[in-house]
């Protein structure tokens, strides 16, 4: 068995698209011509997006992220995370965590993305002697 993807729920699937395309330089994989779905390049692990309207056609209750009280994150993963928390911000991110120099050898910043959703910018781990 293998980790496929995952799906966040969202009001305006195209909208979050191109804010994940301009804040994190992330690629466009599809967006369904309903608007109902959505997918990003990100490796061997998808990224996707379907709109609430389709979740609740399909017998769902979604709820919407509370960024107060958040369940989990997303991370992506670069060398500069400076220069990617600046990118994202310009972008419409909103600040959670500044760029911060963690124990384990890790720099990390936490923005909320247009969504909501918590989304983390970090170093690979550097083991520290």
């Amino acid at each position: 068995m293998k980790f496929k993807y995952t799906i966040l729920y969202v009001d305006n699937v195209s909208e979050t698209l191109g804010f994940y395309e301009n804040a994190f330089g992330l690629e466009r994989k599809m967006l369904h011509e309903s608007g109902d779905y959505g997918e990003l390049v990100t490796g061997s692990t998808t990224l996707s997006f379907s709109s609430f309207k389709l979740l609740k056609q399909l017998g769902k209750n979604p709820d919407k992220p509370n960024s107060q009280a958040p369940t989990f994150e997303i991370a992506f993963e670069t060398d500069d995370v400076k220069t990617a928390l600046s990118k994202a911000r310009k972008a419409g991110a909103l600040l959670v965590q500044d760029a911060e120099d963690m124990p384990w050898g890790q720099t990390v910043a936490y923005v909320t993305d247009n969504n909501g959703f918590l989304v983390e910018i970090c170093t690979p781990v550097v083991n520290q002697p």
